[in-house]
């Protein structure tokens, strides 16, 4: 085992149990560090959804069917799927500058072949390679605050990520919508490119080693079997709604089984590698981080699942356009982001269980209230909705993130990270996949039995609401299990 040269090394005390540090003050340095990283991270992340808007136009300039654009999002959903597992042995092996240099370097080309692209594959290609550093940042945030931020300072700074892992793809389809009702769409590549090399720069000059990097060996047969398995399993899952639509290139169950298949045996391969193992799954033993998981998990197909349902529902039954469906989803962003912050310090002071209850309770009212929706619904009863459910998921993301990888031992911070990250883009597929595949269902049925078009589709989005109102249920009485964690003693070395 080597650590990382002194010199390399903050001079303030990094100690992350917070013992003989004072609470209120973080180490020098630290408060920059966190708002670059967290601002980097903000950037890369709006990029996952930031182009469903922009798909119409671009199948009109590509001369590209819906099937084929969508690989802009698909592509950019399955390329995080391989590469965040990866990034537990790269965070374990490599310094953290070096992390978030090919991070940003990663996203900054990808950005600006995608707005060059002169042909539709080469989009892709950009968004790919974009999706490369999107997947490294979210772990390798995570993983710098559990270094270096006191652990009772800790819940404020998750609350301030918490930002980026909801707000960001929550606002994605709004700020997309501005830009194209302004510009054209190769703008929301060239916007964000100059502040993509800023963070690259300053977090070059900035970034110091704060863990102690490990020569390991990679496992490259588990490096093949997580990118089959998650790669399987999210396109087969980002499948099933064009199943149902008839649509889909093959059956979503044949990839879907062929990534369940891989991960069961990427599991057991972990599992026999122990601490060689390229995603640590006994973090899993520890029951705190497994129930918060699993919480986080719900929440997240709460939030892409309403995400791609509501704007269906605005445009297709209500009538609105996209500029006005975009607006009306900002405010649940903002109000999901103001509340973060704050939510973050309560945490700090009362634990995760007086904020996660009430947070599944008004989550799960929000979204029964949804299933009051119809064609003649006002927009502000709609904002209203969506507003009290992000208001309910804000007080519980925050919360379990913190409360989950709080209760890891130092060693498994890379991997929890890692498996946080992971299960939040298989359970944001997982969402968008029971949503529209509930409604084309229950549409296609209401199409079948002689209604209208439009009230089939009101139909088949009530029943996908209904469906998400049921499960909401299982999260409350989930969140009566929840406690505060501290994490376990243990030497630096082993």
């Amino acid at each position: 085992m080597t650590s990382a040269p002194d010199t390399d090394r903050p001079t303030a005390d990094l100690n992350p149990s917070g013992q003989g540090s004072h609470t209120d003050d973080l180490p020098a340095g630290t408060g920059k560090l966190i708002a670059l990283l967290v601002a980097a991270a903000f950037v890369v992340i709006l990029n996952e959804t930031i182009m469903s808007v922009a798909l119409p136009e671009l199948m009109e300039e590509f001369s590209v069917g819906a099937a084929t654009a969508q690989w802009l999002t698909t592509a950019f959903m399955l390329t995080m799927a391989v590469v965040i597992p990866v990034t537990g042995y790269l965070l374990t092996r490599m310094p953290l500058r070096t992390v978030f240099a090919i991070a940003m370097t990663s996203f900054s080309i990808g950005t600006l072949v995608a707005a060059l692209a002169p042909v539709f594959p080469l989009l892709v290609t950009g968004r790919v390679i974009q999706a490369i550093g999107t997947a490294i940042m979210m772990p390798l945030l995570f993983t710098t605050v559990l270094n270096v931020v006191p652990a009772e300072r800790r819940g404020r700074t998750m609350g301030v990520i918490s930002i980026v892992i909801a707000v960001a793809p929550a606002t994605g389809p709004t700020v997309g919508g501005i830009v194209l009702d302004m510009l054209t769409w190769r703008w929301m590549f060239w916007l964000v490119l100059p502040i993509a090399l800023l963070a690259l720069v300053l977090g070059t000059l900035m970034i110091r080693n704060v863990t102690e990097p490990r020569r390991i060996p990679l496992d490259v047969l588990s490096v093949v079997l997580s990118g089959i398995g998650f790669a399987g399993t999210i396109y087969g899952l980002s499948s099933i709604g064009s199943a149902a639509e008839g649509t889909a290139a093959v059956n979503p169950l044949i990839p879907l089984g062929i990534g369940l298949a891989a991960l069961a045996v990427f599991v057991w391969r972990q599992l026999n590698l122990k601490d060689f193992a390229l995603m640590d799954l006994r973090a899993f033993k520890v029951g705190a981080f497994s129930l918060a998981v699993c919480l986080v998990a719900v929440n997240m197909m709460y939030l892409f699942g309403t995400l791609i349902l509501l704007p269906i529902y605005l445009q297709n039954v209500a009538g609105y356009s996209t500029l006005e469906t975009g607006m009306a989803l900002l405010p649940g962003g903002l109000v999901m982001g103001v509340l973060g912050y704050f939510v973050g310090r309560l945490f700090d002071r009362v634990g995760p269980r007086p904020l996660v209850i009430p947070g599944a309770v008004l989550t799960s009212g929000a979204l029964w209230g949804m299933t009051t929706l119809g064609a003649d619904s006002t927009l502000g009863t709609v904002i209203a909705w969506h507003v009290t459910l992000n208001a309910g998921l804000a007080l519980m993301f925050s919360p379990l993130m913190t409360n989950a990888l709080g209760a890891l031992p130092r060693r498994l911070y890379p991997h929890g990270s890692a498996i946080v990250s992971t299960i939040q883009q298989v359970a944001g597929a997982a969402g968008t996949a029971l949503f529209i595949t509930v409604m084309t269902a229950a549409s296609v049925a209401g199409a079948a039995a002689g209604v209208d078009e439009q009230t089939a589709l009101m139909d088949g989005v009530h029943s996908a609401l209904l469906c998400g109102a049921a499960i909401s249920l299982l999260a409350v009485v989930g969140t009566l299990f929840v406690r505060r964690t501290t994490a376990p003693e243990e030497p630096t070395h082993h």
